[in-house]
């Protein structure tokens, strides 16, 4: 019972919170691994034997299996936004689900059977984790762009390319237009689809779809990758990452850090208490990343730095360094962001206890004058010994 209790008590706060919300992108990220494999191996055995291989046509089922592998790959997208706890991901994933279940009766194959039974079991678990994925989508102004010219260039070469078929050889339809769009825009150019020699209109037309299909891929590229190397930086520079930051909930707020806030962490890491530090001191973050503390590099007296941090979620607030001036600009930012959260103060100096009460802390404690009436009590033999032996070791 005891250490099932001390288990209980190491449990960070939101405990529920994660469980099901990682179960729910492991969940997704499985259907999307088996709905490729299944499509790979249907598509290198043909194997048959489904409920409905009386009554799927051959076409259908070949397209089922290649479209599935297209499926699991967009599902791996969704899966990672899913990480990120975004809404669109979680429309995305609810409207793939089903799609991946049809997919696997249509292959009409025994290897898809785990395929729809896993898609089956996953919609009823992210329907019951809703209101998990609650954070909106942020493109930045690059982003749009990146993905506003992606798709213009195709709209752009399939419209172009169908329009001047006849100067073309190899497209004859709206689908081989596009085709050649593709395979032109991103450099693959199998030479199946070319403009007519004598044609010079096919053979600028060609051209401005090679150079604007290069710079609206690369773009892209660059647009995609960028943030991923951002976090990657961003947990080597002592940061956490949006991923991380999602799943913040009831969890305690450390802002600055200084000689004070050193026993303060230390007291944290022992109750197993979720928080979060907020300094703008690099060497900190770094040395508290290394002990695995979670920390958010800023300036505690910012709004950025404690937005990033879900201030609006966390269930209490503690600002201790030794500068008394920045800590009230600290609790008076932290009081205007999270109007009902509790905000606990130290005040380095007796003098400045009005001061932080007034700029919106609920609690200021004196340290010098709290260590004073310690002692005192001590010396007078009253029952605090314990608590000042254990202050004493730390």
């Amino acid at each position: 019972m005891v250490d099932d209790r001390s288990l209980r008590a190491r449990l960070p706060e939101n405990w529920r919170r994660i469980l099901t919300t990682r179960a729910a992108v492991v969940l997704v990220l499985l259907v999307a691994l088996l709905s490729v494999a299944t499509a790979v191996v249907n598509i290198g055995t043909n194997a048959v034997g489904g409920p409905l291989e009386a009554y799927v046509p051959d076409a259908v089922r070949n397209a089922a299996a290649f479209t599935g592998a297209l499926t699991g790959f967009l599902m791996v997208g969704s899966a990672l936004s899913l990480r990120r706890g975004l809404r669109v991901g979680w429309w995305a994933t609810l409207l793939l689900l089903p799609l991946t279940a049809a997919q696997g009766l249509l292959q009409s194959s025994p290897y898809s059977f785990p395929l729809v039974v896993l898609s089956g079991v996953s919609i009823p678990v992210l329907l019951l984790t809703r209101k998990r994925f609650d954070n909106s989508l942020s493109l930045s102004t690059t982003q749009i762009a990146a993905g506003a010219a992606l798709v213009g260039v195709q709209v752009y070469g399939t419209i172009g390319g169908y329009t001047l078929r006849e100067d073309f050889d190899g497209i004859s339809t709206i689908l081989d237009a596009f085709y050649f769009t593709l395979i032109t825009s991103s450099t693959v150019g199998y030479g199946d689809v070319t403009p007519n020699p004598a044609s010079v209109q096919a053979m600028l037309f060609t051209m401005s779809v090679l150079i604007l299909g290069v710079a609206s891929f690369g773009i892209a590229i660059g647009a995609l990758v960028g943030p991923l190397i951002q976090d990657r930086i961003s947990r080597t520079l002592g940061k956490m990452t949006d991923s991380q930051l999602q799943l913040l909930d009831e969890h305690l707020l450390v802002l600055g850090y200084g000689e004070l806030t050193e026993p303060i962490v230390d007291e944290l890491a022992d109750t197993g208490h979720e928080f979060v530090v907020v300094t703008n001191d690099q060497e900190a973050a770094t040395a508290l990343t290394n002990r695995d503390v979670p920390v958010v590099t800023g300036d505690p007296s910012d709004e950025d730095p404690l937005q990033r941090a879900k201030i609006d979620r966390a269930a209490a607030v503690l600002v201790a360094t030794n500068h008394d001036a920045e800590d009230a600009l600290t609790v008076l930012t932290a009081r205007q962001l999270a109007p009902k959260a509790r905000i606990v103060a130290a005040a380095t100096d007796r003098e400045n206890v009005k001061k932080l009460e007034r700029a919106g802390a609920d609690a200021v404690i004196s340290p010098a004058q709290l260590g004073g009436h310690l002692l005192v009590r001590s010396a007078l033999g009253s029952d605090e010994s314990g608590l000042i032996d254990r202050i004493l070791e730390r």
